[in-house]
């Protein structure tokens, strides 16, 4: 047959885009060369791995789209999309080649640039990575895993004197195998790693490979291995050069000039069977360690080239075998070699068969997809081959076979395209252009050269192609055996009237109906055998009628066997039959049959699809003559049932050749859900279906699997037991509606799809979506919570998988392919890139109310979020602490309005007495903006102004200022503004959770200051100075800056907290002179330093129980400092103290065995009664180590008590934190008689009674029991007797009981408030309260309702002082335990301390530095933070409560003051909010929180509103999100003594303080309803709008319409659009009453029980039954198909299946049972028999004839088709079968039960008809 011919489409005239673009940038540089080169690329190959996803939408989408070009001229790339330059490259050097890779599992596809001594690799997201080249390559090639790099050719001669000598010493053995070095290694374990290799390494040196690998961008390039008799030898061979590899199977072709010879390879990862050339490498290293390696196998060579070939690239055979083809331009000839895979063990083995080759005429040839555009073979694509003849004529070919030729259009060489020359040029180009060359082929795209030197871009197949043509021919290809296939493409693409594609500007139509003319075509030439050749006997012999009915005899009854032999596919049995049988005509036959089994297997599928309805129709037709030619009578008859107005078309009147029963897929459908999975519905599964990777009935496959699934299947490897194989996400599932959701996510099968199917095909899907939607399995991907509408639970799924920072965008195409099309712009399913997104939604600043340049900074600016005004509500106590915080402002002073001389003494000493106060005010302002601003650290850094002046509101806000002639103001202020700066740092929480270097060197001034030295201290506490060099740190303290030095300290301390890091360790131990070897020159050290120094060392080896930094502390403890200041010695002891503590912290009893010794020099230092007069026997030993200058603190045998007792109480308290050690307790004792009371000092008792509780941790109980338990018999006595005189105590004795009682309650009352740190517990709060209140009333008397239980008159016995200090100490214990929660009834105290103090002149520095302090912890973060009690926290605690004060702003005397900014190591973001997954915004959600049972009380839950902060990890078991308005959420936690999870941890269960909620529909948020008066409205809306108030503005203005109450309580924009058309006022002359009321009823149900996708399946099934009835009774003909009532049919199925406990249900079916049973009575109803309909189905059952009377004969032809669908009647042929079969068995009785045997499917209404027309008649 003559080959067929088609134009080609002129896309136009090409040019690279990259020439126009540098001639759109002006000239090229001068240095550009003038070569350039360009290549043009599928933007499939960008893309990553997993966005490339398989279904057929996408494959549509592909082929369309823009070629994408890659320009390359000297060092410049330019890559363009069509007309548009996408991005451009600018290298160091002149481009060798560049091309597209992908490394290793890697998803990402790289663009890699070969330079001449590196190689340039960059990501689709810009990122570039360079990598040496260890030697010379002159090329590179992609191969699946990697880039294999080419050397260069080493002649013998010049080995030495090339530029890049190869086996010279200078480069290095490990230049070419260095390994991927972990970074943790220390050097030593690199080196003896590398000896390993040793052998290996020296072989390779002196053997170079000649091809090298690059699998990794952090690995050097490795050597090749190629496979030679069963051994591995390095490729060595420098002659065989690679002229092409494929980046999709890993295969490479070479050509070798010496021998003449072209090779293919195969890459395979080395074998360990086979041998290594140096075996005794593998004896010494483990498997593990080595690198994975490969090695290429020939598995075919061809000689006799004299050159390579010129192109080499892969193809398709026509039975889809990938073929590699050489084009050989001297033998003008293209070599097609056929590969064979063989799957092992989940491996591709590929080979080349010796004969399996042939050759094609050839000058040009490429490979284009044109013939199946969107199927895949494996990983390739189905690549047919456009072959350039030596003739110069276009051909393409699908394998061996020639398909048709391609000419260029006629018009072409007029001049029409050619509008870019002038016209008289144009009219000069001769007419008969040649074709002479081929390049660039991409998809159906190619250039083609003519021989005018122009250069066209064709197409080979116009884009707008039929997609039911497609499906066909994609269909006969999986379908169809080879031989028959072959033949139908070639007559498809052959020469026939209306070719196939042959018209360049055709239309979809045109392309079915020349597909449909090929198809009967084949029924012409089965039909007509050619009459000019006589026939043979043999042929005569088998047209006879004899032969005839034998056939039909065997084919009924070897039909079973047929369809076994069919199912075991013996695809090649069957063409071996075919090539024996001499007539075309059944040749023909066959291959039709084989089609319609194909071709209906895709009207099945398409039936499934609403949106298909046309295709369907057109397939219809086509598959009717098809069968009517076969004869084939049920399969017509099927066809007819479904359009019934193809009956007069299409009726068979002639003789059944056969009764094959064909598929239909609604029966099984309704099958499977009626008797489950069971063998017989499974073995009717049409072939094509069950065949693994068939794209086109893919739809109709994922139907089945799902119901199967649903159904009961088992999974069986990849299939399921019904057949089909079905891709199942990864997740747990523990029922048949769980693995049917994972089913559906693993099929990407979305709710656009869902709303693709029919409606009751649908429901039992959207049944097990239902289903599972309330609590789904925790480990489910987020693609399947956004399927079952739970995107809350999406999105905790994504932070937890995606790091913060980053969405990964492939699981962002998965989300929006499961979500539905109209909720897209909705849901933006990703997470806002920072918190700050979710925090700072409208940030409310609200201005204080004295302010007068409301512009000031005062560092408070970034509190107010949309969470915090959640947290607070309406009221303003945030802006109320942010007043009493504010320290950037002038402070009002009060005068009188005229002043005089006098009144400016006293504004100086107001003005002094409020500076103590704004000084102290950083403090808490740290606190309280704690991590609160998330911002890039791209600015400089803020501090807000410390301002000290005064204003004088009497006199216009004038401002006064400090006298500097009275005092030193500078001196005052350099510590507050070390604080301040602290504070400012403090606020910093870097998103990316680290700060860089480079900022922190941007912000160091010129000369050292304060506000620098603050901010490395807050850095410090944050953790981020760990990126600071030791040459950073050393520059610091070389500028011997006091505050900067003490800051760095304790910030890299903190920084490295726990780590013993030594390079830090010792920067600190040279600010400890005491330590310093005899040798080391002597230092001049501040006491403050040494003392920082001191504590840093605590923090460094915290937890560590280092022995030797013990013993030093220890010492350290009882020395004198070495400055001049003696007063600061004993801040500096106390500092030693709490470093040994931290570094035994908790460990007092497991520590080594020095223990007891270092205990008892401890008490020693306590200065205990029981060794007040012994000799330590450890003083001798220290009194050796100390060094010159600074002597033991002692006076013979005796220490200074009142200095080193202190740091001894608080080392002795951490080291037995929480040990509950009776031991260390008994020894730690509080005075109990009247000279012990005199012997040791008040505040000692105090710290005695901390340290006593600390270690007794467990029995701290907050009540005033155990605080009245903590006093000594004769303190309580003393002070119950102070108010009786009878009572006889000496004036002194009465001060010291006092004093000790007040000092023993205040220091029970802080132990109180270290135990219960962040836990807001209730009993703690009332009783510190309590307490606070009582001291309060000591001062001044405040509040009378105090109860008579404390006793009264103790400030006559004690200072005023003490009395303050203590009563601070209190409340700050109160803040302690309330920090975070801004308790109300707290902060009305401490705003009341905070202004009695200034007004009574008795507030020093220390008094208001702790109520600041207080503030701050109370509002801690902004309410967003709290305080943990685990071990390191408690210390971090007690260093800053630590009791003593300091008196003014410079006194660091008995404790360092920058040491209070340490509870910022406390701190804990225990934050929870929950914010609305549909809108963003934060919401209110009730939780219920469980902790676990602790020894206080049992396993306890309680209820929480977020925003909140929860308890902490070690009592912390579950957190639920509960209430009625949001779906239920449970996240359970495992209590772990562990710290709260950090910011953007990828475990923690909260995503860093964020839980997404999804709002149920029919519920208002509590913001917008508080009481959910809206919420019940929405229940009782059908009461509340009969049909009467159905339309607005019925009932005058006020009247509600229903979309208003709808878009109240639904986010769901179909329910809402809906409402508004129910509201449309032009409904009153268009629909019935009764519609609109059931759409009301439907809206109702939809948003009550949250279904809004119900709606369309409601009005579905509603308008069916509508037409339905309609039909019956109306003339007019309305509907021609009977689609709908099948899909009804299955609802019905479904929810019998629900109502029988077959498909398991807790509330039913989804859709109303009582509203289904009624369509179904409708339905019988409608059916019930007419006479009409009775004549009609008795015509039909004797004869198999449609009604044909006239213009009623379609609509009757319609109700019967109906009809036999409802009632299941079979096709006549089968119907008489059975009949014949009970007929002559002469029953008495009725035959009706029989019947019922033999028509299981049939139901009995149809089957009594039967009985009365065919067998009692």
């Amino acid at each position: 047959m003559p080959v067929g011919v088609r134009q080609l489409t002129v896309l136009g005239e090409f040019k690279p885009f990259g020439l126009i673009a540098e001639a759109l940038d002006g000239k090229p540089p001068d240095n550009s060369t003038d070569d350039y080169d360009y290549f043009l690329f599928d933007p499939v190959i960008a893309r990553q791995r997993d966005d490339i996803l398989d279904n057929d939408a996408f494959a549509s989408a592909l082929s369309d789209r823009r070629d994408h070009e890659l320009f390359i001229r000297g060092n410049r790339i330019i890559w363009s999309v069509g007309s548009r330059i996408f991005k451009r490259f600018t290298l160091p050097s002149p481009v060798i080649k560049a091309c597209w890779c992908r490394m290793g599992d890697n998803s990402e596809a790289l663009l890699c640039v070969l330079l001449i001594d590196s190689i340039t690799i960059y990501n689709t997201s810009g990122e570039v990575v360079s990598i040496p080249l260890p030697c010379s390559i002159i090329s590179m090639w992609s191969l699946p895993f990697g880039l294999l790099l080419q050397q260069q050719v080493a002649e013998e001669n010049s080995v030495m004197h090339g530029p890049f000598p190869y086996s010279s010493s200078s480069l290095g053995s490990h230049d070419i195998i260095r390994n991927r070095r972990e970074s943790g290694h220390s050097p030593h374990h690199n080196f003896s790693f590398l000896t390993a290799y040793d052998p290996l390494i020296k072989g390779e040196s002196s053997l170079l490979s000649s091809h090298l690998i690059l699998k990794d961008l952090l690995e050097e390039p490795q050597s090749i291995y190629i496979e030679e008799r069963g051994k591995l030898n390095i490729m060595r061979d420098f002659d065989e050069r690679t002229i092409w590899t494929s980046d999709v199977i890993p295969l490479m072709a070479s050509y070798n000039k010496v021998k003449m010879q072209h090779s293919v390879w195969v890459a395979e990862v080395i074998n360990s069977s086979l041998e290594v050339e140096h075996a005794s490498l593998s004896a010494t290293i483990p498997a593990g360690v080595l690198p994975k390696r490969f090695c290429f196998r020939r598995i075919w060579q061809g000689k006799g080239a004299q050159t390579a070939a010129s192109k080499v690239f892969l193809a398709t055979d026509d039975d889809s075998a990938p073929v590699i083809c050489f084009l050989f331009l001297e033998q003008k000839k293209l070599l097609s070699l056929r590969l064979q895979t063989v799957e092992i063990n989940n491996e591709i083995l590929y080979d080349v068969k010796p004969d399996m080759s042939w050759s094609i005429p050839a000058i040009a040839a490429a490979p284009v997809i044109v013939t199946q555009p969107s199927v895949k073979v494996g990983l390739l694509p189905y690549t047919d081959i456009i072959v350039l003849a030596p003739e110069n004529i276009l051909v393409l070919y699908s394998g061996k076979h020639c398909l048709c030729r391609f000419l260029l259009p006629s018009s072409l060489g007029k001049g029409s395209l050619s509008c870019n020359l002038g016209f008289s040029e144009a009219a000069s180009i001769s007419h008969d252009l040649k074709i002479v060359g081929l390049a660039d082929a991409v998809e159906a795209r190619i250039n083609v050269k003519v021989n005018n030197r122009q250069i066209f871009r064709c197409a080979l197949r116009r884009s707008p192609s039929s997609s039911l043509a497609n499906d066909c021919i994609t269909a006969m290809a999986e379908g169809l055996s080879p031989s028959f296939y072959n033949h139908f493409l070639i007559l498809l693409w052959g020469d026939n009237e209306s070719g196939y594609l042959s018209e360049a500007n055709s239309t979809v139509d045109s392309e079915w109906s020349s597909f449909c003319d090929t198809i009967m075509q084949m029924c012409k030439k089965s039909s007509v055998v050619s009459q000019d050749i006589p026939k043979s006997s043999w042929e005569f012999l088998l047209d006879s009628k004899f032969h005839r009915n034998y056939c039909k005899i065997n084919s009924l009854i070897g039909l079973s066997s047929d369809v076994a032999l069919d199912r075991i596919g013996l695809d090649s049995m069957r063409s071996s039959i075919v090539g024996t049988r001499s007539s075309e005509k059944s040749f023909y036959s066959d291959l039709l049959g084989e089609s319609l089994d194909s071709l209906h297997a895709v009207y099945e599928s398409l039936k499934m699809d609403n949106l298909r309805r046309r295709d369907l129709e057109l397939l219809a037709i086509l598959l009717c003559d098809i069968a009517k030619f076969l004869g084939e009578e049920c399969y017509l008859d099927h066809y007819i049932r479904d359009f019934p107005s193809l009956c007069k078309t299409f009726w068979m009147g002639t003789d059944c050749l056969s009764s094959k029963a064909p598929f239909s897929l609604f029966r099984w459908l309704e099958n499977c859900l009626q008797r489950g999975c069971t063998p017989d519905n499974i073995n009717n599964l049409p072939l094509v279906v069950c065949k693994d990777g068939s794209s086109v009935v893919s739809w109709a496959r994922k139907i089945v699997s799902f119901y199967s699934l649903l159904c009961g299947a088992k999974i069986i490897g990849k299939k399921l037991s019904s057949g089909v194989s079905c891709n199942i996400a990864s997740g747990s599932f523990c029922s048949n509606e769980e693995v049917t959701v994972l089913a559906m996510v693993g099929e990407k099968f979305g709710l656009k799809e869902l709303d693709s199917l029919p409606s009751g095909v649908s429901l039992p899907l959207r049944h097990a979506l239902d289903k599972c939607r309330e609590s789904p399995p925790a480990d489910w991907p987020a693609a399947a919570y956004v399927l079952l509408g739970r995107e809350d639970l999406a999105l905790s799924c994504l932070t937890r998988s995606c790091k913060f920072k980053e969405l990964e965008t492939q699981t962002n195409v998965n989300l929006v392919c499961m979500s539905t099309p109209y909720m897209l712009h909705l849901h933006p399913v990703t997470i806002p890139s920072t918190v700050s997104e979710t925090d700072g939604l409208e940030s409310t600043k609200l201005e204080d109310t004295d302010s007068i340049d409301g512009s000031t900074a005062d560092g408070m600016e970034n509190i107010f979020s949309s969470c915090t005004q959640l947290r607070y509500g309406r009221d303003l106590r945030l802006n109320e602490v942010r007043r009493l915080l504010c320290s950037a402002r002038p402070v009002a002073i009060q005068t009188s309005v005229n002043p005089s001389a006098s009144d400016q003494d006293l504004q100086q000493a107001q003005l002094w007495q409020l500076a103590q106060r704004t000084t102290a005010l950083p403090l808490g302002r740290g606190a309280f903006t704690l991590a609160t601003i998330y911002t890039l650290l791209t600015e400089a850094f803020n501090v807000p102004k410390l301002v000290l002046a005064g204003r004088l509101p009497a006199q216009q806000n004038a401002t006064v200022n400090l006298d500097p002639s009275i005092r030193n103001i500078q001196e005052l202020k350099s510590w507050p503004e070390f604080h301040n700066a602290v504070a400012a740092g403090l606020r910093l929480a870097p998103l990316q959770g680290k700060v860089s270097r480079t900022w922190i060197q941007y912000n160091k001034p010129e000369e050292p200051n304060a506000v620098h030295a603050g901010l490395l201290l807050a850095l410090g506490l944050h953790g981020f100075l760990r990126v600071l060099r030791i040459t950073d740190i050393y520059q610091y303290f070389s500028q011997e800056h006091e505050s900067t030095t003490a800051g760095l300290m304790l910030g890299l301390a903190a920084s490295y907290r726990g780590t013993m890091q030594p390079s830090i360790a010792k920067c600190l131990y040279v600010h400890i002179p005491a330590h310093h070897p005899s040798s080391y020159p002597e230092l001049e050290l501040p006491t403050l330093l040494q003392t920082a120094a001191l504590m840093s060392l605590g923090l460094l080896f915290e937890g560590s129980a280092h022995p030797q930094t013990m013993q030093r502390l220890l010492s350290e403890i009882g020395r004198r400092s070495g400055g001049d200041n003696v007063l600061e010695r004993e801040g500096y002891a106390v500092s030693a103290g709490f470093s040994l503590g931290l570094v035994a912290l908790g460990r007092g009893e497991d520590t080594l065995g020095f223990m007891s010794t270092l205990v008892d020099r401890l008490f020693h230092y306590i200065g205990g009664k029981e060794i007040r007069n012994e000799r330590s026997p450890l003083i001798a030993t220290s009194v050796d180590e100390h060094n010159r200058g600074t002597g033991q603190m002692m006076d013979g045998t005796t220490v200074n008590v009142d200095v080193t007792a202190p740091g001894a109480m608080i080392a002795l308290a951490l080291m037995f934190l929480k040990s509950e050690s009776e031991v260390i307790v008994s020894r730690l004792t509080i005075p109990q008689t009247h000279f012990d009371l005199q012997y040791v000092r008040p505040d000692f008792i105090m710290l005695r009674v901390i340290a006593r509780n600390l270690i007794m941790w467990g029995r701290i109980h907050p009540s005033k029991d155990w605080i009245q338990s903590q006093i000594p018999d004769i303190v309580k006595n003393g002070v119950k007797g102070l108010g009786d005189d009878t009572m006889d105590i000496d004036e002194m004795d009465a001060e010291t009981i006092v004093q000790a009682y007040v000092n023993i309650v205040a220091g029970a009352c802080i132990s109180l408030g270290l135990r219960f740190a962040g836990t807001k517990d209730g009993n703690a709060q009332e009783l510190l309260y309590e307490y606070a209140v009582c001291f309060l009333n000591e001062i001044k008397l405040v509040s009378t309702t105090n109860r008579n239980t404390f006793p009264k008159g103790l400030s006559q016995y004690v200072d005023r002082g003490t009395l303050e200090i203590c009563l601070h100490l209190i409340v700050l214990s109160l803040s302690v335990v309330m920090a975070g929660s801004g308790h109300l009834q707290t902060l009305r105290l401490l705003r009341f301390l905070r202004n009695r103090s200034s007004v009574d002149g008795h507030a020093n520095y220390g008094i208001q530095m702790v109520v600041s302090l207080a503030i701050g912890f109370l509002f801690l973060g902004g309410g967003t933070r709290t305080f943990s009690t685990s071990n390191s926290s408690i210390a971090a605690l007690l260093i800053t409560l630590y009791p003593q004060l300091p008196t003014g702003p410079n006194d660091n005397r008995c404790h360092l003051q920058a040491f209070r900014h340490l509870y910022v190591l406390a701190t804990e973001a225990r934050w929870l909010q929950t914010v609305d997954v549909d809108t963003g915004l934060p919401v209110y959600a009730p939780l219920d929180v469980t902790i676990r049972e602790t020894e206080h009380y049992s396993e306890t839950s309680f209820c929480e509103i977020t925003p909140c902060i929860l308890p902490e990890r070690s009592i912390l078991k579950t957190v639920r999100v509960c209430g009625p308005r949001y779906w239920p959420q449970v996240i359970e936690l495992v209590p772990e003594n562990e710290p709260w999870w950090s910011f953007g941890d990828r475990s923690d269960p909260f995503h860093s303080g964020v839980l997404h909620v999804k709002r149920k529909v029919g519920a208002c948020s509590y913001v917008d309803d508080p009481i959910g008066c809206q919420s019940l409205l929405s229940r009782a809306m059908h009461k509340v709008f009969g049909s009467t108030s159905l339309r607005a503005g019925k009932d005058g203005p006020t009247a509600v319409t229903v979309d208003q109450l709808v878009s109240t309580f639904s986010s769901d924009p179909s329910l809402i659009v809906f409402a508004q058309l129910f509201c449309d006022l032009s409904w009153n002359s268009r629909s019935d009453v009764d519609f609109q009321e059931f759409c009301l009823q439907v809206l109702f149900e939809c948003i009550s029980k949250d279904r809004p996708a119900l709606l369309q399946v409601y009005l579905s099934l509603y308008t069916t039954i509508g037409t339905l009835a309609e039909q019956v009774s109306s003339s007019d003909f309305l509907v021609g198909d009977s689609l709908s009532l099948s899909s009804l049919k299955l609802a019905l199925s479904y929810n019998e299946a629900v109502l029988s406990g077959r498909l398991t249900s807790s509330n039913g079916s989804i859709v109303q049972s009582v509203f289904l049973g009624s369509l179904r009575k409708r339905v019988e109803e409608l059916l019930n028999c007419s006479e009409a309909l009775k004549n009609d189905l008795r015509d039909y059952l004797n004869s198999g004839s449609w009604p044909d009377d006239g213009s009623s004969g379609v609509k009757s032809s319609t109700v019967l088709s109906w009809y036999l669908q409802w009632f299941g009647v079979p096709a006549p042929a089968m119907v008489k079968t059975t009949v014949d079969k009970i007929k002559p068995m002469n029953i008495s009785l009725s035959p009706v039960p029989l019947l019922c045997l033999l028509l299981p499917g049939t139901h009995i209404n149809a089957i009594e008809e039967i009985n009365r027309f065919l067998l009692s008649s």
